[in-house]
C-alpha cells in the first residue's frame, strides 16, 4: 500500500488544511518542501493567517448562537498570552479587535510596549489572572495608575485584594475566580485555582461591596479539561452561573461571566468536533439559567489561547538515517529532539498531527521516531488514532522530510526558547509564514538556529 492510499482511505482527506499535489503535502496551501528547500530543517513555522481566522470564526459563532437564543449580553474575546507571547503572534491577534488576559508578572511588560508600538489601547480589557506575586499586583496597580482603564485584576486568593486596597489610588474594578470541582479521575478534588464557592459572597460582602475603591464586575470560570460536551463540564457550567446569579441578587454591578479557555485543536486528521455546537450550547444554557432565576443575562468573555495560536504552528523534521533495532524496531532518526522541540510529546504524551512532506507515493512501513538526545524517553511511536506510525518507505537516493503540525501554543516556552536545551540540543530556526495584500506567500527567518556561542555564554564560559 502506498502511503498516499492509507490517509486517504483512513481519514477525510485531502481537508480545508492539508492536500498532495506530485506526491508532495501542503499546509494550508503553503508547499512544505519549498520551505524546506529554502531553509532546511530541522525548522519550526507559524502560518500568521490562522490566528486571526480562528478568532473571527470564534466571534461568528458566538455572534450566531447570541441571534439564535436573543441573548442580550456582549461577547468578548480576549486571547490567553501564556500560550504563545512571541510578537509576532500578538501583532496577529490584535488586528481582530480583541483584548487579553495574563497570568503573570513579566506579561505587564509585554502590554506596556504594545501600547507604545500604537498595537494596544489603554482601553482594552487586560485579564489578569494566576496567583499573584508582590510584583505582579505592583505592575496591575501600576497599569491603572498610567491610565489604563479597563484592568481587571481577578482575586485567586482572599488576602489579594489586601494589596489593591493599600496600594491602589483609583477605583478598580476586579473580578472573583471560582474553584471549580475537577474531573474525578485527576488527583485532586478541587482546583488549586480560584476562590472556593461558600468564600464568594463572603469576600464581597466584607471587602468589595461597601469598598469606594472597588467594583466587582466579573466571575471567572475554567476547567482544566477544556469545554467538551460531557456531564462533568455541563454540571460545573450550571454550578458556576447559579453561582452568578446569587451573587447577581445582591451586586447589581456584576454583569460579566469569563468562562476561560479550552476550545481544542485538532490533534489528529480523525477529529469529531462541532465549535458550533458546543458554543451554541454554551449561550443557550447560561440564557436558561437566567431566565429560571429572573436575572439578566451576563456578557460572556472568553480567553482562548491555545486555540488562538495552536494550529498555526508546525514543526519539520528530516530523517537522518533508519536503524532496524530487532525483527520488529525499526528507528527513524530524525535531525532534532522531541524532548527539547515538542516537549509535550515527552512530558503528557501529547499527539499531533503528523505527516510525511514527501514520498506519498511509496510502500508504507510501520516505525518509530527517535530523537538526537541519549534519553530513552526521546520517541514518537503512536498517534491519536491508532497505537502505531507509519511512514514511506525512504528511498535509497533521496531523504524522507515529516511535519508534526498544530504545535503552535506553549512548545516554546515549555522547551526553554533561546536557553539550554537537553544534551545541548540547540534550538530550531523559526520561520513565519504570511500573505501580502493579494494573497501570494511571504516568508521570513524569524530566528536562526542557536549556536554554540550562546549555549556557552549560559553556562559561564565567556564573559
Amino acid at each position: 500500500m502506498q502511503y498516499i492510499d492509507l490517509i486517504e482511505q483512513t481519514f477525510d482527506f485531502p481537508n480545508d488544511e492539508f492536500k498532495v499535489d506530485n506526491n508532495q503535502l501542503s499546509f494550508n496551501d503553503v508547499p512544505m518542501m519549498d520551505l524546506v528547500k529554502e531553509y532546511g530543517t530541522p525548522l519550526k513555522f507559524n502560518y500568521l493567517p490562522k490566528i486571526s481566522q480562528h478568532i473571527q470564526r470564534a466571534k461568528q459563532l458566538f455572534q450566531k448562537a447570541f441571534d439564535k437564543h436573543q441573548y442580550q449580553g456582549k461577547y468578548t474575546y480576549a486571547y490567553c498570552t501564556k500560550s504563545s507571547h512571541f510578537r509576532f503572534v500578538m501583532e496577529e491577534a490584535l488586528k481582530n479587535d480583541i483584548h487579553l488576559e495574563t497570568s503573570s508578572s513579566y506579561d505587564i511588560p509585554i502590554i506596556r510596549e504594545l501600547n507604545r508600538r500604537g498595537l494596544l489601547e489603554k482601553d482594552r480589557y487586560i485579564i489578569c489572572n494566576g496567583f499573584k506575586r508582590e510584583l505582579y499586583t505592583r505592575y496591575i496597580c501600576d497599569l491603572v495608575h498610567d491610565g489604563f482603564t479597563n484592568v481587571l485584576p481577578i482575586l485567586d486568593n482572599l488576602n489579594e485584594i489586601n494589596y489593591y486596597q493599600e496600594h491602589m489610588n483609583a477605583p478598580c474594578q476586579v473580578g472573583i475566580r471560582v474553584a471549580a470541582n475537577e474531573e474525578p479521575k485527576f488527583a485532586f478534588y478541587t482546583s488549586r485555582l480560584g476562590i472556593r464557592y461558600g468564600d464568594i459572597v463572603p469576600l464581597y460582602r466584607e471587602k468589595i461591596k461597601n469598598n469606594p475603591k472597588f467594583s466587582l464586575k466579573m466571575l471567572h470560570f475554567f476547567i482544566n479539561t477544556g469545554i467538551r460536551d460531557s456531564s462533568y463540564y455541563w454540571s460545573e457550567l450550571s454550578r458556576f452561573i447559579d453561582m452568578y446569579c446569587d451573587l447577581k441578587e445582591e451586586c447589581p454591578e456584576l454583569d460579566s461571566v469569563d468562562i476561560g479557555g479550552g476550545l481544542p485543536v485538532r490533534n489528529s486528521l480523525y477529529f469529531d468536533y462541532s465549535y458550533e455546537y458546543m458554543i451554541d450550547q454554551i449561550v443557550e444554557n447560561i440564557k436558561y439559567t437566567c431566565d429560571e432565576r429572573g436575572i439578566p443575562v451576563p456578557n460572556i468573555y472568553t480567553e482562548f489561547g491555545i486555540y488562538t495560536v495552536g494550529e498555526s504552528g508546525a514543526s519539520i523534521y528530516s530523517v537522518l538515517d533508519q536503524k532496524m533495532q530487532n525483527d520488529v524496531e525499526l528507528w527513524y532518526m530524525i535531525d532534532s529532539s522531541f524532548i527539547t522541540t515538542l516537549p509535550d510529546v515527552w512530558g503528557l504524551n501529547q499527539k499531533y498531527i503528523m505527516m510525511a512532506l514527501n514520498h506519498w507515493d511509496k510502500p508504507i512501513q510501520r516505525v518509530n521516531l527517535g530523537g538526537l538526545t541519549c534519553d530513552s524517553q526521546d520517541y514518537y511511536n503512536s498517534e491519536a488514532h491508532i497505537g502505531e506510525v507509519f511512514l514511506p518507505r525512504i528511498p535509497k537516493d533521496d531523504k524522507l522530510y515529516v511535519g508534526f503540525f498544530h504545535t503552535g501554543a506553549y512548545q516554546e516556552t515549555l522547551g526553554g526558547y533561546g536557553g539550554l536545551q537537553h544534551c545541548l540540543i540547540p534550538a530550531p530556526q523559526h520561520i513565519l509564514v504570511n500573505r501580502d495584500a493579494n494573497g501570494n506567500l511571504i516568508t521570513e527567518r524569524f530566528a536562526p538556529e542557536q549556536d554554540s556561542e550562546s549555549m556557552m555564554k549560559i553556562l559561564g564560559y565567556r564573559d
